[in-house]
């Protein structure tokens, strides 16, 4: 397996482009705000994810870069900072989130720093923030304080612009994630046997995925195991210590997080003799998902592929149970903005990774779920998770 990296040089020039699109917008300063939901915004910039903490990035149209840390990942910051000429700043308001005080000689808050940035770069009109979802009050409050004439502009469309278009460097780390996450399956579902419960496969899945390389599983959520009519119901879900069963639905949803990318696979298994009706399905799942992938084209508009879905689904009688046909971005987090919908008719580009899925709800036995990671590329897109395509058809088509 190549164990990819992103080089530091990258990290520089994602800072210039975003850079380039601050001045297209006037604005001279951006702050940048990580926590474990969004991880990715500081380590973009970076390559700095913390431990127990959140992170902050600090980046002026000109001069010096500011990587905040709290106090208890500052020495794990001064090794994972790989942004040139950066300096790393020790921040109370980004550590661990009890308000737990460290004696940390040389450590700022916000305000401190801000009036710092002030004071090196003066006439600041326009300041935008990245994390609109999660930026905390304690930190907007002081960046209002200090630029009290400057405007504060949202500026999440822009971060996620430019991260939806993939570089040669990610690419090739985001490979080591597909294949990671194809080799986890490959070697963890022929082990699963009637009577284990679901966190005991979710263990299963976990030790595997180290064994292979990864830093940890996917930045969405740890392994779901969702298994039977009642608990394969659920979307979203934390493993309960049920006993799975023979000729019931398994939903398997788990991926790996490796050089901060994800790699994710969601499949569906039955042990023992698999009644007629799940077959049928699976299988018409598996079948409308390659049938829209086929589409997904660079220069084709999304809503091509979204409704290419549906109308298969309308054709064969499914389409009461698909809640939604999902196309999204994937990279530093599983699920990435901007969105692909039918509405929006968003065009799809080279070098984009984009997860597919499709996702049947509420049939009398359960539910499940089949999703893949592609890659666009100049002939179309490939499908990087390879387990489903081998493993489905050998299980359902029987």
């Amino acid at each position: 397996m190549n164990y990819a990296k992103i080089e530091s040089r990258e990290y520089l020039q994602r800072v210039n482009a975003l850079r380039a699109e601050m001045a297209k917008r006037g604005v001279d300063l951006v702050v940048g705000f990580s926590n474990l939901l969004e991880i990715g915004i500081v380590r973009y910039y970076s390559g700095f994810a913390p431990v127990n903490e959140s992170a902050a990035i600090v980046i002026p149209l000109e001069g010096q870069t500011v990587v905040c840390s709290g106090q208890a990942s500052y020495d794990y910051c001064l090794v994972q900072n790989s942004l040139p000429e950066s300096r790393i700043a020790i921040l109370p308001e980004i550590g661990e989130v009890s308000g737990f005080e460290y004696d940390t000689e040389g450590q700022l808050d916000f305000e401190e720093l801000f009036q710092q940035i002030k004071a090196e770069h003066p006439g600041v009109k326009r300041v935008g923030f990245i994390g609109r979802l999660i930026f905390p009050s304690i930190i907007m409050n002081k960046l209002k304080k200090v630029f009290a004439d400057a405007e504060i502009v949202d500026f999440d469309d822009v971060h996620y612009e430019q991260r939806i278009r993939k570089s040669p460097c990610e690419i090739e780390v985001l490979k080591t994630n597909w294949a990671m996450a194809s080799e986890m399956f490959t070697n963890v579902v022929p082990k699963i046997q009637a009577g284990m419960t679901e966190r005991y496969i979710e263990g299963m899945f976990e030790a595997e995925m180290m064994k292979l390389g990864a830093e940890s599983y996917v930045q969405a959520f740890a392994p779901m195991v969702a298994t039977g009519p009642q608990n394969s119901y659920i979307s979203m879900c934390r493993n309960t210590m049920r006993q799975i069963e023979e000729s019931e639905i398994i939903n398997l949803a788990a991926g790996v997080s490796y050089e901060g990318y994800n790699g994710i696979i969601c499949s569906p298994l039955v042990l023992g003799k698999i009644p007629q009706k799940i077959k049928d399905a699976v299988m018409c799942a598996y079948d409308a998902l390659n049938y829209a992938s086929d589409k997904m084209k660079a220069g084709t508009p999304c809503d091509v592929v979204l409704n290419a879905y549906t109308e298969y689904l309308t054709k064969y009688g499914y389409i009461d149970y698909c809640p939604y046909g999902s196309l999204h971005s994937t990279g530093m987090l599983e699920c990435e903005a901007p969105t692909f919908t039918v509405g929006n008719k968003r065009v799809i580009e080279e070098n984009m990774a984009i997860c597919i899925d499709a996702y049947f709800k509420g049939m009398e036995w359960g539910s499940f779920r089949i999703e893949d990671c592609y890659l666009i590329g100049a002939d179309g897109a490939k499908r990087m998770t390879t387990y489903n395509d081998k493993a489905i058809p050998e299980i359902f088509n029987k």
